[in-house]
């Protein structure tokens, strides 16, 4: 359109059409749109969520704004990521951290009433005509300046004890090793609910788009003695981009990752671009996020080809680092080589990375079963700790340990001075928690002689995850995801933020 150098030839529609489009009154009108596109641009994709053209025109206004305001931290994060050591068996915590000295004197005495005060049994204990009171056989010595006791099966965590927030009253509602793995894990004891990897994920994205943002690693040389399902990491109701992706050692450390035989890189290019069409056809016709989601993960594991190798070898590892960690680091799959790799892996912006140890429920030969799992996690667990806090990690890193459930005060079965075993005890255990967000250097809460209830300071599983989340920036109030008419969140309506553990 040829335009006259003066207004003495446009029409009066268009000198009014000049007036409210100036560049004062363009830049004012597009101030929110251009900041979107250039938050768009920090953030990255998988926090804008779905696009506009995917939404459509009336609705993508509105959920761009929602996803952007999702993507921000509700408080300031004091950590950026999370590695879980999750001790799936329940460990004992009359061999480990919870010390009961006058237990001594009560060796074979059955459980006074006053203490149990008919709290219910599991049905492998119910049976017993007696609860036999055992105290552990291990000694216990005070470590650190925080002069806290410590089981002598755990020498090496011993060392780093000024660095723990450890937390004796953790308590929660299941008796069983399912439905308490998967309350911890998602929130709720029935399955289906997404895990807390997944909601991490789905809330604080990604900071490396070549890997997962949520990954699992399972010890090979733990005892299976209580099974692990996918689900204790799946996303539930999320879009399946969220689920946590299990790391395993040799060939095909993600399986289906690799090529098929006789294809090549241009051949697998070739078809994520063909299926790339495909669901894009179906997000058209359907609008079905999954299609979205799927897209995502092919894009990812083509990424992955490249990026899975690198992290996973540890060959560049110096002698020094698998001296650290003690000699099982050098077998790949084990407990101390997953710990290694949980540290390249937060190196690369991984937000959650989840180790399970399988092998702490020990309902008979006790002492000998928990030393070796201390054996087995003892020295890499410090290690881990160590690695982080001379790399400069842990001041960003927050690390948690801990099972499902603690034991019994009585021996299961028959009990003998140096072999006993302990059922299950959801009312009061042990875990502790290092690093970014915590106080380091002190034992909140307090359990009676017994560790059978608790006299100070509980700390109910939802408070546990309201806390985690808090430390990451997010308010678990707040933070919801709508489903079949309801807002879920991973604390369900439950949960408060325990305050005293934080830095």
């Amino acid at each position: 359109m040829c335009v006259p150098e003066n207004n003495k030839g446009w029409s009066a529609e268009w000198q009014q059409l000049q007036s409210k489009l100036n560049r004062r009154r363009f830049l004012t009108r597009t101030a929110m749109g251009l900041g979107s596109i250039a938050l768009g641009t920090l953030l990255g994709k998988s926090l804008l969520g779905n696009s506009a053209a995917a939404l459509g025109t009336e609705t993508a206004a509105a959920d761009l704004e929602q996803e952007i305001l999702r993507a921000i931290p509700h408080l300031v994060p004091r950590a950026k990521r999370v590695i879980y050591l999750f001790m799936s068996g329940g460990p004992s915590q009359f061999e480990t951290f919870d010390y009961k000295p006058k237990l001594v004197d009560m060796f074979g005495q059955p459980l006074p009433d006053s203490v149990r005060q008919g709290q219910r049994l599991t049905g492998m204990s119910a049976s017993q005509a007696i609860l036999p009171v055992v105290p552990s056989i291990y000694k216990f010595k005070q470590y650190g300046q925080s002069n806290t006791w410590v089981s002598d099966l755990l020498p090496h965590t011993a060392q780093v004890i000024d660095d723990l927030c450890i937390i004796k009253t953790v308590h929660s509602e299941a008796i069983n090793h399912d439905p308490a793995i998967t309350f911890f894990q998602t929130g709720n004891q029935l399955p289906g609910r997404p895990s807390i990897g997944s909601w991490i994920s789905y809330g604080l994205g990604t900071d490396n788009a070549n890997l997962p943002s949520f990954i699992v690693l399972v010890s090979k040389n733990a005892v299976k003695d209580q099974p692990l399902y996918a689900r204790l990491w799946g996303n539930g109701f999320l879009k399946s981009e969220h689920q946590g992706v299990q790391f395993r050692a040799g060939k095909d450390p993600v399986l289906y990752l690799d090529n098929p035989e006789g294809y090549d890189g241009a051949d697998r290019q070739e078809m994520l671009e063909s299926l790339k069409e495909l669901n894009e056809y179906q997000q058209e016709l359907n609008r079905d996020p999954e299609a979205e989601a799927r897209l995502a993960q092919y894009e990812m594991a083509y990424r992955m080809q490249t990026s899975v190798p690198e992290v996973m070898s540890l060959k560049n590892e110096p002698d020094e680092v698998f001296d650290l960690y003690g000699p099982d680091s050098r077998d790949p799959g084990t407990y101390a080589a997953n710990c290694i790799l949980a540290r390249k892996l937060i190196e690369k912006d991984v937000k959650f990375v989840q180790l399970y140890h399988q092998g702490w429920d020990h309902h008979g030969g006790l002492p000998t079963g928990i030393a070796k799992q201390c054996r087995d996690t003892d020295q890499a667990t410090a290690a881990l700790l160590k690695d982080l806090k001379r790399r400069g990690l842990l001041e960003d890193t927050l690390v948690i340990w801990g099972g499902e459930f603690g034991r019994t005060v009585y021996s299961q079965g028959k009990l003998f001075p140096d072999n006993y075993g302990r059922d299950h005890h959801p009312r009061c255990f042990t875990m502790w928690m290092a690093g970014a967000g915590v106080r380091p250097g002190i034992s909140y809460g307090e359990t009676d002689d017994f560790s059978y209830n608790i006299v100070k300071d509980p700390v109910h599983v939802h408070d546990f995850q309201a806390t985690l989340l808090h430390i990451l920036g997010i308010d678990h109030e707040r933070f919801t995801y709508k489903y079949q008419g309801r807002r879920f969140r991973l604390t369900d309506v439950h949960g408060h933020v325990i305050k005293e553990l934080l830095s």
